[in-house]
């Protein structure tokens, strides 16, 4: 039994069954035994892979729509390029590679990364050392210096905690984790109280569904867009936001625990297993918009790599390396089939006042 399951017990027996939000907080984040605190866990050989180690382009497109977007601003002489969840650093330095191409643009860049995990700070710190750019890092958004602002984050919301509710009896009820017994260390989800006011956070299109349905609620998400939209009322603004989850605000249990690239029970092993549930992009984008900022999308991976152009740039990457044809088209592939990543992963963007229209995207 890890040491991880000993303390969730111990306080699960001293104050009550946790919500799947503290749960997910304690097994992420938990500086001793923490997942990301403590883990590199991105890569062929770890327990997830994520676009930008697919491919180099998938990063290089970014920074070019990065350097699109600082023209699209006015090319403010300084502005914060900033990545939030910037797993082992391979996006950001591609980004930078790109971007480097567009006159003023690295110049103008101060760079911070938002990163919690210090084994992975080290990661992205290797990856960089060679960029020529300065690099900071921050824990907290809302701590990075004000300014013109470009925001991209890549698989960053689907991690951070969720909260479930089921239908009970007509009203809705905190999903929670408890014990299975008083003597027990095993963790099982349990029924909570109703949800009272926090019924609010359930997307309207859901509110009225029978009993025994199961939703998620994101409060993440509004505290994220929250500290972008503070970024984007007093200067010029996009963020672009890149994850999986549907369109339209869907009911069901989407929290999954993967290991080795296999899933595995979300309670089983916490510290020990990457935890996350689907992105709500109709809530997200909606939220979004209350705020006052601009939202843009959900575009679908594929799409959205095809309209700005990664056919054409694997098309100069063999005409330069020939050689490397079948993998290019693979890397294509993987990016941007349907059955790959193509329509799972999806594009937001959320514009300050006043901006065109983004790259990649179509008008609202």
């Amino acid at each position: 039994m890890s040491d991880m399951v000993t303390r969730l017990s111990e306080r699960i027996r001293t104050t009550g069954p946790l919500t799947v939000a503290a749960f997910m907080t304690e097994a992420l984040f938990d500086p001793k035994d923490g997942y990301y605190a403590t883990k590199d866990p991105i890569g062929a050989g770890a327990d997830f892979i994520t676009a930008p180690e697919v491919s180099q382009m998938f990063g290089e497109l970014i920074g070019l729509w990065a350097a699109q977007s600082w023209l699209d601003m006015g090319s403010p002489e300084r502005f914060q390029f900033i990545e939030l969840g910037p797993g082992r650093g391979t996006m950001m330095s591609d980004a930078l590679r790109a971007a480097r191409t567009v006159p003023g643009f690295l110049d103008a860049a101060r760079i911070t990364l938002i990163e919690a995990s210090a084994a992975l700070k080290s990661v992205q710190a290797s990856t960089l050392g060679t960029s020529g750019a300065q690099i900071s890092w921050s824990n907290r958004l809302e701590a990075v210096e004000s300014g013109p602002s470009i925001v991209v984050g890549n698989e960053f919301l689907d991690c951070l905690p969720v909260r479930q509710a089921i239908r009970h009896g007509g009203e809705w009820h905190e999903r929670l984790v408890g014990l299975e017994n008083e003597d027990s260390t095993k963790l099982v989800f349990v029924l909570g109280p109703p949800l009272g006011v926090d019924t609010d956070l359930i997307p309207a299109n859901l509110i009225d569904l029978p009993d025994g349905s199961l939703v998620e609620l994101r409060p993440g998400d509004q505290q994220i867009l929250g500290a972008i939209a503070d970024r984007f009322k007093n200067d010029k603004g996009r963020a672009l936001l890149i994850d999986y989850g549907p369109a339209i605000s869907e009911q069901g249990d989407t929290l999954q625990a993967l290991r080795a690239h296999k899933k595995v029970a979300p309670l089983d092993d916490p510290g020990n297993a990457d935890i996350t549930a689907r992105v709500d992009f109709q809530s997200l984008t909606q939220y979004g918009r209350n705020l006052g900022i601009t939202p843009y999308g959900p575009v679908e991976q594929g799409q959205f790599l095809i309209s700005l152009g990664i056919e054409s740039r694997a098309a100069a990457l063999i005409q330069a390396a020939p050689d490397t044809k079948a993998t290019m088209a693979r890397q294509v592939w993987r990016l941007t089939d349907p059955e790959q990543m193509g329509t799972l992963f999806k594009f937001v963007c959320f514009d300050s006042v006043g901006l065109p229209l983004p790259p990649g995207f179509s008008a609202r």
